[in-house]
């Protein structure tokens, strides 16, 4: 009855936290990847003003001309110049798409470990080959480890940075040499951006579209503006790459709803900076809380860190701290491996305080 492609697939290991935080009575919540604050007010007003001038119908599947404009603005100040970019159902549906345009059942794609939880399966789902490679013990991504593992089916790379679940930001060397190796294969680079904006330590934002032309970029507004309930991000790459996933988004998701689009200008103007300088914080406490207790690479960037349980079992320090009334992520929903565990410091401050009160419990106990 079920497709063999989805009886082949489960639920990810974050969905099982979202389901027990439904159900434990008032838990210490470090699992969540959503932002800490709400969508702030000039956004929403903008979205709000937009619905009741009647902007609520269907709007053309690519998005609306002024954001898109908008949009490539954006990438040129960073230097970052794609012939066009499409208006997407935030960075999982632009990741989607992308597969659907780029990947053919049996064609590999090179994904890192650990990982966000969508890529492997997303593959998979399409038919696609998932060929995982270590980026074991401090995330950094050695082209030497990448060489091995190409064939004549391997079509894409996936590059996530800043990322999650580590909170590593690639430098521009690292960057660079990526994109060496792509072009050396002929290979895609589909890079996800989503954290552009969660920067530490004065570090400036790179892309690998600067360095390389075969680039999916994938973007969005659910981390940097707390749309994530909103539903938008995008994709800037190659003509010939948009125009197919336009086809492929008619008979999908359709479109971004336009009042959306519409706020996501206003988003685009406005100044999160203190917000970053509030996650700055965040992670300096936390890192100065857990580094003599854990083995962390401190995190550069996005607002996780990705600790290894000292006694290698991350899974099990994980389900103690459920018994405590903290949640986690385990360290296998992201990876072949079971060491490590994610904590998400985008927390209130008193969460956060708590919660790490827990796990220093755990560790000495």
């Amino acid at each position: 009855m079920i497709s063999q492609r989805m009886e082949n697939l489960h639920p990810s290991g974050i969905r099982r936290i979202f389901d027990l935080a439904t159900k434990m009575k008032n838990p210490i919540n470090l699992s969540i990847g959503t932002a800490f604050f709400d969508v702030p007010d000039p956004i929403k007003k903008e979205a709000i003003r937009w619905m009741e001038r009647g902007l609520n119908q269907y709007t053309a599947t690519r998005g609306l001309p002024d954001l898109r404009m908008a949009l490539r603005k954006h990438l040129k100040k960073q230097n970052v110049q794609f012939e066009d970019v499409i208006v997407t159902s935030g960075v999982t549906g632009a990741f989607l798409l992308t597969l659907l345009v780029l990947i053919d059942p049996g064609d590999e794609v090179l994904i890192p470990d650990p990982r966000f939880v969508m890529y492997s399966p997303a593959v998979e789902m399409i038919g696609g080959v998932p060929r995982f490679f270590s980026t074991y013990p401090d995330f950094r991504i050695r082209v030497e480890d990448l060489e091995p593992l190409v064939t004549p089916r391997t079509k894409a790379i996936v590059v996530n940075s800043p990322n999650n679940p580590t909170g590593i930001v690639y430098s521009e060397q690292e960057l660079r040499s990526i994109a060496d190796f792509a072009r050396r294969h002929d290979l895609w680079i589909i890079a996800d951006e989503i954290y552009e904006h969660f920067l530490f330590d004065g570090l400036k934002f790179r892309s690998v579209g600067e360095f390389y032309d075969k680039v999916v970029l994938m973007r969005g507004f659910s981390k940097s503006w707390a749309m994530s309930g909103w539903r938008i991000g995008y994709i800037a790459t190659q003509q010939e790459v948009i125009e197919k996933m336009v086809v492929a988004q008619q008979y999908s998701y359709v479109c971004v709803a336009p009042y959306v689009q519409k706020a996501a200008m206003v988003a685009l103007e406005y100044d999160g900076s203190h917000l970053i300088r509030e996650y700055e914080q965040k992670r300096d406490y936390a890192y100065a809380e857990l580094k003599e207790i854990f083995e962390i690479e401190r995190p550069q960037g996005a607002f996780f860190m990705f600790p290894r349980a000292a006694d290698g079992d991350g899974d099990g320090l994980v389900e103690r701290a459920i018994a405590s009334n903290l949640l986690l992520v385990p360290g296998s929903a992201f990876s072949t491996q079971k060491t490590h565990f994610r904590i998400s410091f985008s927390a209130s401050d008193e969460d956060l305080k708590k919660g790490i009160e827990i796990l220093k419990q755990i560790a000495n106990a």
